[in-house]
C-alpha cells in the first residue's frame, strides 16, 4: 500500500475502501488492512475460529495496519486492538462482502421495488456468519457515505461504505452491533464539501426530541392477534360502512403528570389503556392520529417530518404504536395515520439537499419550495422519491397494520401555481398549472395500497384532504381518477359552520350555506370533516363559534352534531369538540377533560355518543352515504323558518326522516310531508333533557295521514331523527 492511499485511508478521503481494508490476496497469500485510529498494536484473528492471531504492523500513526494472514480463503476477521490504556475488539466491517444483490439493483433502477424498507435503512441481521446490522442509503451524487454513531466514536473513517454505481445507494455491513445505538450519515458532496450530519431516511426508530440521530431497532416482530378485525374490512365495501372518525393529536389528548407545565407525554400502553376504552364507548369506529412520524417541533404538530418510517419517540418504542393498532383493532376501532408525501422541513438533519444536491426535493424553488409553510416540496417527477413515498405508504399499512392514510394537502401537491403569484411558478408541458408528476404519484400510491389490501387482506382506504373541484379525486385509477378512496368534503365543513356561526335572525338569509353541499354530496366519496384546523389559530372551539347565549350555544352544537350526522358522507370530529370544550385546542397540553362532566358538556358528549350509536346501527344514516339513492329532500327551502328536511335510506332498512331548526323558538304545529303515513318514532332529539335541552318534543312519536303529512312540534335549535313503525315494528317506509 503506497503513501497516498494510506494517508487518503486516514484522512478518509478514500474513493473505495473497500478496495484496501478488510481480507485481500496478495500474491500467493492473503493480506489484512485495517484502520483502528488511536490502537498502537492490533492482532487480527478469524472469527469463530480457534487458534493464535496474527499481529498487524502499524503502516500509519493514524491507526492503520496491515499484515499477511495464513489462510486458505478469504474469512471475516476481528481484531485484538490495544494501546497503552487498554486492549478492546474490533470487528472488521470491510471483510465482509456486500448484502444487498444484483436483483435488488434492478428493481430499485427500475422503480418497481415494493419492499424497499427491507432493503434501505438499518436492519439487524446474521451475514457471512456474523450477527450484525446492515446499513443502506441512497446518495447518489456523494463523494463519500459513512455511517457515524455511538459506536464508533462518530467517526467517518471508521466506517466509509461500499458505493453501488448502478443505483446511488452506499451499503456496508457492520458486524458486532446491534439494537439500540444512536447513528447517522456522515456524507462528503460531489464538490467535496461535508454535509450535515444526516438522519436516516429509512430509520424505523428515532431519538427522543431535540435529539436527531436514528436508532437501530430490530424489524417489527409484534404477534397480532387482529385477524377478526381485518377479515371484516378486507370484505366490507368501506363506502358502504359506518365510519365515525375521531380526530387525535397523540401528544395532547391527556397528558401525565410529572410536575411540568403541561404535563408529560402518555406512552402508546397508556394511550391504548385510555383513549382505546373511551373511543369505544363514544361509538366512533375509527381512530385518526395527526402524523405520529418523528418530527423536531412540537408546534408543527407532526406536519413537518423528518422521519417518515419512525413512529415518534415521544410516546415509546415501536413496539409500543404496534401494540396500540392491535388493541384497538380487537376492541373493533380502525386506526388511520396522517400521513404527509406533499413537503418536508429543511431542517439540517433532514432530507434537505441530502448529499449536498436537491435530491428528494426540486433543484428550482418555484417547484421545490412551498411559500407557505417554508418547507421542501418532494420531486414527484424522480422515480427514487416516488418510490420512497409509495413504500412508506405500504410499509405502515402492511408492517402496523394500519386501516389508511389520510393524506395531507393534496391541494398543493396538484397545482403548480398553489399559493403563488404570476412568475412564482413553471407551468407544466402543456401550459397549465396541473402537476402531473404528482396525479401519477398519487395515482401509484393509491394502486400499490388498494393492491396490498386486497393480497394481505387489510382492507386499508386512503382519504384525501383536497380542497378544490379536481374532479375524480375518489375515482378508480382505471377509470382516471385518482384512486383515492374518500376526499374530506372542506366545503361542508366551511358552510355549515359559517351558518351556524351567524345569529339566528340572519340565517334565513343563508340558507345555501346549509343546503350547497347536498348539490355535490354524491360527486365524490365524502368523509364530511370538523378537524383540528378549525379549532385553532385563533379560530376558538366549536363552541365558542356557535351564536348566541351561552343556553344557544351548547343547544345549537348539539342540533349540528344532529344535522351532521344524518346528511350523506362519513364523519370526522376532533377531539375535545365532543364535549363542547370551550378553550381553544392547544398542543402543549391536555384537553380540558375537567369539563366533561359538567351538566352542559356532558350533554353535548351524550349527544355525540348516542349519534353514533345511531348512526353505526341504522343502515339508512350510513349504507347509501355515497349515493344518490340513499337521500330525498323533504324541505330545502324552508329559509323562513330555518327548517331542514330530509330523509335517509337504504335497502331493507327503516327510513330514517331527520329535521334540522336552527332558530330559537319553539314551533308548533308545524306541518311536513313524511315519506309514508303511519307512525313515526322519535329516535333521537337533541333539545331532550337528557342531553342538556328544554325537553320539548313530540311524546315520542307522531302521525302522519295516509299522504304522508304530520304536523310536528319543532324543538329551538333542536334537530330529530324519526324512524317509522308498522304495527308496532320497524319497517321500510
Amino acid at each position: 500500500m503506497n503513501v497516498a492511499e494510506a494517508e487518503a485511508l486516514v484522512t478518509g478521503t478514500h474513493a473505495d475502501p473497500f478496495a484496501v481494508l478488510g481480507v485481500h490476496r496478495d500474491g500467493s497469500g492473503f493480506v489484512a488492512r485495517c484502520l483502528i485510529p488511536g490502537a498502537r498494536r492490533v492482532t487480527a484473528f478469524v472469527r469463530d475460529r480457534q487458534g493464535e492471531g496474527a499481529a498487524l504492523a502499524l503502516v500509519h500513526d493514524g491507526g492503520l495496519f496491515e499484515g499477511p494472514l495464513d489462510l486458505n480463503s478469504a474469512s471475516p476477521l476481528r481484531y485484538l486492538a490495544a494501546n497503552d490504556g487498554g486492549e478492546w475488539w474490533v470487528d472488521d466491517a470491510y471483510s465482509h462482502g456486500p448484502v444487498l444483490g444484483p436483483m435488488d439493483d434492478y428493481f430499485i433502477r427500475e422503480g418497481s421495488h415494493l419492499r424497499l424498507f427491507d432493503k434501505l435503512g438499518a436492519h439487524l441481521i446474521h451475514h457471512e456468519g456474523a450477527d450484525g446490522v446492515h446499513f443502506a442509503v441512497w446518495a447518489p451524487n456523494a463523494r463519500r457515505v459513512s455511517v457515524v454513531g455511538d459506536f464508533n466514536q462518530w467517526d467517518g473513517r471508521r466506517h466509509s461504505m461500499r458505493h453501488r454505481r448502478d443505483t446511488g445507494i452506499w451499503e456496508i455491513f457492520v458486524p458486532g452491533l446491534g439494537g439500540g445505538h444512536a447513528y447517522k450519515y456522515e456524507i462528503i458532496g460531489a464538490d467535496g464539501a461535508p454535509v450535515p450530519l444526516k438522519a436516516d431516511p429509512f430509520a424505523f426508530r428515532s431519538e427522543y426530541r431535540p435529539a436527531t440521530a436514528s436508532v437501530t431497532e430490530p424489524t417489527l416482530d409484534h404477534d397480532w392477534g387482529d385477524a377478526a378485525h381485518r377479515a371484516h374490512w378486507a370484505k366490507a365495501d368501506a363506502r358502504r360502512q359506518p365510519i365515525s372518525i375521531y380526530e387525535v393529536h397523540a401528544g395532547s389528548w391527556r397528558r401525565g403528570d410529572d410536575g411540568t407545565e403541561g404535563g408529560r407525554f402518555l406512552t402508546w400502553d397508556e394511550l391504548a389503556d385510555q383513549l382505546i376504552p373511551y373511543v369505544v364507548y363514544m361509538g366512533f369506529t375509527h381512530i385518526e392520529f395527526l402524523p405520529i412520524t418523528e418530527h423536531p417541533y412540537d408546534p408543527s404538530w407532526g406536519y413537518q417530518t423528518t422521519g417518515l418510517y419512525a413512529p415518534s419517540a415521544r410516546f415509546g418504542e415501536p413496539e409500543g404504536f404496534a401494540r396500540f393498532v392491535d388493541g384497538a383493532h380487537r376492541a373493533g376501532i380502525g386506526v388511520i395515520l396522517d400521513w404527509v408525501p406533499a413537503h418536508f422541513p429543511t431542517d439540517a438533519h433532514g432530507l434537505n439537499r441530502f448529499d449536498g444536491t436537491a435530491l428528494y426535493e426540486h433543484e428550482d424553488p418555484r417547484k421545490g419550495f412551498h411559500p407557505d409553510w417554508n418547507t421542501a416540496i418532494f420531486n414527484f417527477g424522480r422515480q427514487e422519491v416516488v418510490s420512497y413515498l409509495v413504500n412508506n405508504a405500504l410499509f405502515w399499512t402492511g408492517r402496523y397494520h394500519l386501516d389508511g392514510l389520510r393524506v395531507d394537502a393534496v391541494a398543493s401537491m396538484l397545482y403548480l401555481d398553489y399559493s403563488r403569484k404570476a412568475g412564482e411558478w413553471v407551468p407544466n408541458e402543456q401550459g397549465g398549472r396541473e402537476n402531473w408528476e404528482a396525479v401519477a404519484f398519487l395515482q401509484a400510491m393509491n394502486r400499490e395500497v388498494y393492491r396490498q389490501s386486497a393480497e394481505t387482506g387489510g382492507g386499508a382506504i386512503t382519504i384525501a384532504e383536497e380542497s378544490t373541484a379536481w374532479p375524480g379525486v375518489s375515482r378508480p385509477v382505471h377509470e382516471g381518477g385518482l384512486g383515492f378512496g374518500f376526499k374530506w368534503s372542506m366545503g361542508f365543513m366551511n358552510d355549515t359552520l359559517r351558518y351556524v356561526a351567524r345569529d339566528a335572525v340572519h340565517r334565513p338569509f343563508h340558507h345555501n350555506d346549509m343546503t350547497f353541499g347536498l348539490s355535490y354530496a354524491f360527486d365524490e366519496n365524502y368523509v364530511l370533516p370538523i378537524s383540528h384546523d378549525e379549532v385553532v389559530h385563533g379560530k376558538g372551539s366549536l363552541l365558542t363559534r356557535m351564536s348566541g347565549d351561552d343556553w344557544q350555544k351548547f343547544a345549537t352544537l348539539r342540533a349540528y352534531f344532529g344535522f351532521m350526522w344524518a346528511h350523506p358522507g362519513k364523519k370526522l370530529l376532533f377531539m375535545g369538540q365532543e364535549f363542547a370544550q370551550r378553550g381553544e385546542w392547544a398542543e402543549s397540553r391536555s384537553l380540558d377533560w375537567h369539563e366533561a362532566g359538567a351538566p352542559a358538556h356532558e350533554g353535548v358528549q351524550r349527544t355525540v355518543r348516542d349519534l353514533n350509536h345511531l348512526y353505526r346501527g341504522a343502515p339508512a344514516l350510513h349504507a347509501r352515504d355515497c349515493e344518490p339513492e340513499g337521500f330525498q329532500w323533504l324541505s330545502g327551502d324552508d329559509n323562513a323558518n330555518s327548517v331542514f328536511a330530509w330523509t335517509r335510506r337504504a335497502p331493507g332498512a327503516p327510513d330514517i326522516v331527520m329535521i334540522a331548526h336552527f332558530t330559537p323558538v319553539t314551533r308548533h304545529g308545524y306541518r311536513l310531508r313524511l315519506p309514508a303515513g303511519g307512525k313515526w318514532r322519535e329516535i333521537f332529539n337533541s333539545d331532550a333533557a337528557y342531553y342538556g335541552g328544554s325537553g320539548v318534543g313530540n311524546s315520542g312519536s307522531v302521525e302522519a295521514d295516509e299522504d304522508g303529512w304530520a304536523v310536528l312540534t319543532l324543538p329551538p335549535l333542536a334537530t330529530l331523527y324519526l324512524e317509522r313503525t308498522i304495527e308496532g315494528k320497524e319497517g321500510t317506509a
